[in-house]
């Protein structure tokens, strides 16, 4: 978590962390992330996600140790307003990526590409060059890159020194990639985001601002992957740790 002048707070919700980022204090937060000059993770944290932390023995730690937890979910924004009635800020991932690679260019930082398909990590590279010129791309590879290819990678990674590492599909593990590399990757930021190459190739679409703000994006993933309807029950599991949180004053 940021700890200065920026003042993000930093709360437990159900017992796993998440940071009050308000839009204004954004710049700043990630700036003093990068003048600390540590390996700093970004989490996009959704309420699977909150729920996995609470139990898996390598992801909560992640989780624990992030930097900044930004949720993404507007099931944890009602939760925690339900619990604390506290205010917390959610951001649409790729809006909030968008945000993230602005503040960077200003500073003329650099960033290393990791994921997605040839085609699409080709053309994803193209695109964020034309819309942020100032922006370093230090490096890029593919995500489904073979297991001896790994040590290879990961040299390069450290060796290019980039800003920001951004991940994507295609990485076998996805952000666990990242927690099992945390003491041999660079002192940069990491965002782990799963489609994220493929939406700035333009090969896939991301949900309207006007549907997520209304938290019916999930509707649109359900169609893309029907089995994901199964997800109604943590969904109702979600509920009943808020109900009970509250009934006990657990939080």
């Amino acid at each position: 978590m940021v700890e200065s002048d920026t003042a993000i707070e930093r709360i437990n919700h159900l017992r796993v962390p998440l940071d009050i980022v308000a839009p204004e204090q954004l710049e700043e937060a990630v700036y003093q992330l990068l003048k600390e000059g540590e390996g700093r993770d970004i989490i996009l944290l959704s309420i699977w996600d909150l729920l996995r932390a609470k139990n898996n023995y390598e992801y909560r730690p992640f989780i624990l140790r992030a930097a900044m937890v930004i949720p993404i979910s507007k099931s944890l924004v009602k939760g925690v307003r339900f619990l604390t009635k506290k205010k917390i800020y959610r951001y649409m991932p790729f809006d909030f990526v968008i945000n993230l690679l602005s503040i960077l260019e200003k500073r003329e930082q650099s960033i290393y590409l990791l994921g997605g398909k040839m085609r699409s990590l080709k053309r994803a590279e193209k695109n964020i060059r034309q819309t942020f010129p100032r922006l370093r791309i230090v490096g890029r590879f593919v995500g489904n890159f073979k297991h001896q290819e790994e040590a290879t990678i990961l040299q390069a990674i450290r060796k290019a020194a980039p800003s920001l590492l951004l991940v994507g599909k295609g990485v076998k593990g996805g952000e666990r990639w990242l927690a099992r590399n945390d003491t041999i990757l660079n002192n940069g930021l990491r965002l782990w985001c799963s489609d994220l190459f493929d939406v700035f190739a333009e090969r896939k679409r991301h949900p309207s601002r006007k549907v997520f703000e209304r938290g019916f994006e999930w509707i649109g993933y359900c169609f893309q992957k029907p089995w994901r309807i199964l997800r109604i029950v943590p969904f109702i599991y979600y509920k009943f740790l808020l109900f009970m949180y509250k009934l006990f004053n657990l939080n």
